[in-house]
C-alpha cells in the first residue's frame, strides 16, 4: 500500500506547479528503513566534519599528531581556515559586548576603525554558538555550530521530497540522495556544501536547509488544503536571520503560489476560491517571517538602502561546464552523472503528474539567475551563491529516479525480496560511490579544526599576540600576505582584538559592514608587498605598493598607532621611511606609526559635496590628494559651509579657522566616545567610521565627513558620542514582539479550541445501533 494521505491525491488547481493527483505507487516500508538511511547520510556527514573520517582512513595530520586522538571538533581550540578563522570573533564580540549591554546588534571597534556588529551579518549561528557557550568551551561551541546546517540536511531532504508527495521509500533515498551534494569538491564558497562551510560559510548553511524545509512545508500545505500554517512562517524567519540570499531564493521559488488565482482566472480553469486560499496561506508564511526576523532584517534593508554598505564589486562567474580552474560552474566534471539522473527524474515525475512543480522551479530559476546576473553585470550579488540550489535540486532529482527504480525492482523480483533491501542496495551504492570520490575533504576538516593552535608554527603566533597584548592601547594596520596562511588562514591577524583587548585590527572580515572597507584595502595596498584587494573598482586611483609616503599619511587619518610587517620587503620599506622598531617577534616586526589623535581640530571649514556622483565616489578621489586632506569633504553640514561640485573645487576657496586648540579624548568604548576641548564652535574630525546611528551631546552633528569618519562643531568643552538605537530599530523590535505575540494568541486560541473539540467527542451520545 502506497504510504500516502488522502489529502496526497487530491488535485491541485490545474497549475503546472503541484499538479497531480496520483497516489504514488509503492510499497510499505519499515520506519527503520527510514530513519537507518537518514541517520546513516547524517552520520557519514557527522564523521566527516568531526575529523574521525579522515582518522579512520589513517591520514596523518600535517602537525605529526597520532591519527588516534579526540577528533578535532570536540579539542577546545580556535577553529581557522579561509574566512572562518576570522568569523570566530563575531560570536565573541555578541557574547562579551553586546549582549551585556542589553543588545543583540551594535557597534565594535575591533575593525576597521569601528564597524556596526550583527546589523550587515546574520545572527541566528552567532546566537546559537552564544547559547552552546554555556555548557561548552567556546571553540567547541563555535564548531558546532559551524556544522550544524550540513548534520540537519538530510533530514530536512527527506521531509522535503515526502513534503512533495513520495512515499517514505523514494523520500528516504531521494533524502540520502540530496544530502550527499554537500560532498562536491569542486567548489568552495558558493555555499551549502562541506567545502564553502569550511571557508565560513556555515550561515548560508544554516539558511539553506531551513529554506529547503520552508519550501517542502509550503507545497505539503497546498496539496493538503491547509490556508494557514505558522510554523512555515517561522521557518521561513529563521531562514531569513541566518542568510538573505537563500531567503529571496525561496521566496521567489513559492511565488507561483501566490499567483496560482491568477493563474487560474487567466486559464479559467481550476477551483480560483481555493487557490486564494493557498495564495493567502503562503502570503501568511511570508508575514509571519518577516515578523520574527524583523528586528534584524528592518535595520539591514533600511540601512543598505540608504547607503551604508560598502560595494564590493563581486566578480561573476561565468563558466557552462568544467570545474573551471577551481572557481566551479553549474557543471562540474562530477556533477555530469547526477545532472543526467535528476534530467530523467524531472521528466518522470512530470509524466507521473508528481506534485513536483515548485521542486522544478526552485531548481531551475537559480540557474538562470546564475546567468542573468553575469548578463546584467550585477556586481551586488555574487551570481554563484544561486547554484547550491540548481545542484540539491538536481541530486534529488537523481535520488528520486533511484528511488523509483528501486520500487519497480522489488516490486517484481521477488515477494520474497523485501524492499528494504532493495532501498538497502540503493543507498548504499550511492553513498559508496561518494565516499570513494572524497579526495581533499578531511584534510581541510583537520587544518580548519586543528585550530590555530594545532600548526607547527603556533608558537610564533601566539608570541605575536602576548608581544602586542604588553603593548599600549592602539590600533594596528598590518601587511597582508598568503604566505601567512601556514598560521590556519591569511586572515589570522584580524583576530588581534580576538587575543588582545584594546588592539584593535584595522583589516576586518565583514567588508561589506563598514564604510572604511575600500579605504582599508588602500592602505593594505601601501604597506604591503604582496597586498590583496578584495574591493573591485579601486583601480583609478593610485595603487603604490610598499609606499610609505602614503600609508603614514593614511594611517594617521585613522589614527593607526602600529604597523606589523611579515615580509622583508615590509619590514625594509619601513625602516627607509624611519618608522621606529618596537618589538620584532620573529618573523614579524611590530613598529610605531607617527603620533595622530583619535579627535582632529580642524584648520579649514569643511567642505559639503554637491556634485553628482556618489558621496563614497568623492571620498575615495579625496582620499588620493594626499597633500590636502586637511580641507575636509563632507556629505553634509551647516548652510554656511561652502558646497562643491567636484573634489578639486574645494581647494579654491580656502576658510581657514582664525582660532585653533586642542581635543583630548577621555573615553573610548564600543559604543562611547568622549573628549574635551577648547576649540569651541570649530569642527572636529571623530576617527570612528561613519555610521547614522551615532549620536552627540555638548555639538552639532554628526555629519559623515571623507574618508568614512565622523565630525561635530562642538558647543561644549565637554563632548560625548554615543551610539543609540534610531527608530528602525525600535521599529523592528516592536514587529517582532508583535508578530511573537501574534503567534502565542494563535497558539493558545487553538490549543484551547482542540481541547473543547476533543472534550465534545468524548462526551458524544453512542449511536442506538451500536453493537
Amino acid at each position: 500500500m502506497a504510504d500516502s494521505t488522502p489529502t496526497e491525491i487530491e488535485d491541485s488547481a490545474d497549475l503546472g506547479i503541484a499538479a497531480g493527483g496520483r497516489r504514488p505507487t509503492g510499497t510499505q516500508v519499515s520506519k527503520w528503513f527510514v530513519v537507518g538511511a537518514i541517520a546513516t547520510s547524517t552520520l557519514l556527514i557527522f564523521l566527516t566534519m568531526s575529523g574521525l573520517y579522515g582518522q579512520l582512513l589513517g591520514q596523518v595530520p600535517a602537525d605529526g599528531q597520532s591519527i588516534w586522538r579526540v577528533p578535532d571538533l570536540f579539542v577546545a581550540n580556535t577553529p581557522t581556515g579561509g574566512d572562518m578563522g576570522a568569523h570566530v570573533l563575531l560570536p565573541k564580540i555578541l557574547l562579551e559586548d553586546l549582549l551585556p549591554s542589553g543588545r543583540l546588534h551594535g557597534w565594535s571597534m575591533d575593525w576597521f576603525a569601528g564597524f556596526p556588529a550583527m546589523y550587515f551579518y546574520f545572527p541566528l549561528p552567532a546566537l546559537a554558538t552564544v547559547v552552546l557557550d554555556l555548557v561548552l568551551p567556546y571553540g567547541v561551541a563555535f564548531k558546532l555550530a559551524t556544522i550544524a546546517g550540513l548534520v540537519v540536511l538530510p533530514t530536512v531532504a527527506y521531509f522535503f521530497v515526502k513534503y512533495l508527495g513520495f512515499t517514505k521509500f523514494v523520500a528516504a533515498i531521494a533524502g540520502v540522495a540530496g544530502s550527499l551534494f554537500v560532498f562536491m569538491e569542486s567548489y568552495s564558497i558558493f555555499g551549502a556544501n562541506i567545502k564553502s562551510t569550511l571557508t565560513g560559510e556555515f550561515s548560508y548553511g544554516w539558511s539553506f536547509a531551513l529554506s529547503i524545509l520552508y519550501v517542502g512545508m509550503v507545497v505539503r500545505n497546498y496539496r493538503q488544503d491547509k490556508s494557514f500554517d505558522p510554523w512555515a512562517g517561522i521557518v521561513l524567519g529563521l531562514t531569513a536571520m541566518a542568510h538573505v540570499v537563500t531567503t529571496i531564493v525561496v521566496v521567489i521559488a513559492t511565488l507561483p503560489l501566490v499567483l496560482s488565482p491568477i493563474l487560474a482566472l487567466v486559464r479559467r480553469t481550476g477551483d480560483i476560491a481555493r487557490s486564494m486560499r493557498h495564495s493567502t496561506g503562503v502570503l501568511w508564511t511570508y508575514a509571519i517571517g518577516f515578523g520574527l526576523s524583523a528586528f534584524w532584517s528592518v535595520a539591514l534593508g533600511i540601512n543598505v538602502l540608504q547607503g551604508m554598505t560598502a560595494d564590493m564589486g563581486w566578480e561573476q562567474v561565468t563558466a557552462l561546464v568544467g570545474n573551471n580552474e577551481g572557481l566551479g560552474s553549474p557543471v562540474p566534471w562530477e556533477f555530469v552523472p547526477v545532472l543526467f539522473l535528476g534530467l530523467i527524474g524531472m521528466a518522470w515525475t512530470l509524466r507521473r503528474r508528481d506534485n513536483v512543480g515548485v521542486a522544478i522551479w526552485m531548481t531551475v530559476f537559480p540557474l538562470g539567475g546564475y546567468f542573468l546576473i553575469a548578463r546584467l553585470d550585477l556586481t551586488v550579488i555574487y551570481n554563484a551563491r544561486l547554484l547550491p540550489y540548481w545542484f540539491f535540486g538536481m541530486y534529488v532529482f537523481a535520488g528520486i529516479t533511484t528511488g523509483l527504480m528501486a520500487n519497480a525492482v522489488g516490486r517484481r523480483v521477488s515477494r520474497m525480496v523485501r524492499m528494504s533491501l532493495v532501498g538497502v542496495v540503493a543507498i548504499v551504492a550511492m553513498i559508496a560511490g561518494v565516499v570513494l570520490s572524497i579526495d581533499d575533504i578531511p584534510g581541510w576538516v583537520n587544518w580548519d579544526y586543528g585550530g590555530y593552535e594545532g600548526k607547527q608554527v603556533w608558537s610564533e603566533y601566539e608570541n605575536l599576540m602576548q608581544t602586542v597584548d604588553e603593548l599600549p592601547d592602539g590600533r594596528i594596520m598590518w601587511e597582508t600576505n598568503e604566505d601567512m596562511s601556514r598560521y590556519g588562514t591569511d586572515l589570522a591577524l584580524m583576530l588581534f582584538p580576538f587575543w588582545s583587548e584594546g588592539h584593535p585590527s584595522m583589516g576586518g572580515l565583514f567588508y561589506e559592514s563598514s564604510l572604511t572597507t575600500p579605504f582599508h584595502f588602500l592602505n593594505t595596498s601601501e604597506v604591503s608587498a604582496e597586498p590583496t584587494i578584495s574591493t573591485k573598482g579601486l583601480t583609478y586611483l593610485n595603487y603604490r605598493s610598499m609606499d610609505f609616503e602614503r600609508a603614514v599619511v593614511h594611517l594617521a587619518v585613522y589614527d593607526v598607532a602600529y604597523y606589523v610587517s611579515f615580509t622583508e620587503e615590509g619590514t625594509s620599506a619601513a625602516l627607509d621611511h624611519g618608522l621606529d622598531v618596537l618589538v620584532e617577534p620573529a618573523p614579524w616586526t611590530v613598529f610605531a606609526l607617527p603620533d595622530a589623535d583619535m579627535v582632529d581640530v580642524a584648520k579649514f571649514e569643511p567642505v559639503v559635496w554637491a556634485g553628482e556622483e556618489d558621496f563614497s565616489d568623492a571620498a575615495l578621489e579625496w582620499y588620493d590628494d594626499i597633500d590636502n586632506l586637511d580641507v575636509w569633504l563632507v556629505q553634509d553640514g551647516p548652510e554656511e559651509w561652502r558646497r562643491v561640485t567636484s573634489v578639486g573645487e574645494r581647494l579654491e576657496v580656502l576658510r581657514p579657522y582664525p582660532i585653533t586648540g586642542t581635543a583630548t579624548l577621555s573615553e573610548f568604548t564600543d559604543q562611547t566616545v568622549s573628549f574635551t576641548t577648547d576649540a569651541l564652535g570649530v569642527p572636529h574630525l571623530v576617527k570612528v567610521s561613519y555610521f547614522p546611528n551615532w549620536t552627540v551631546d555638548g555639538a552639532d552633528g554628526v555629519y559623515r565627513a571623507a574618508p568614512s569618519l565622523m565630525i561635530v562643531v562642538p558647543d561644549d568643552e565637554y563632548v560625548t558620542l554615543k551610539f543609540e538605537y534610531r527608530w528602525i530599530e525600535i521599529l523592528g523590535f516592536a514587529i517582532t514582539a508583535m508578530t511573537l505575540v501574534g503567534l502565542a494568541t494563535y497558539g493558545f486560541v487553538e490549543t484551547r479550541r482542540r481541547r473543547e473539540e476533543s472534550y465534545r467527542d468524548s462526551i458524544s451520545p453512542i449511536p442506538a445501533d451500536t453493537p
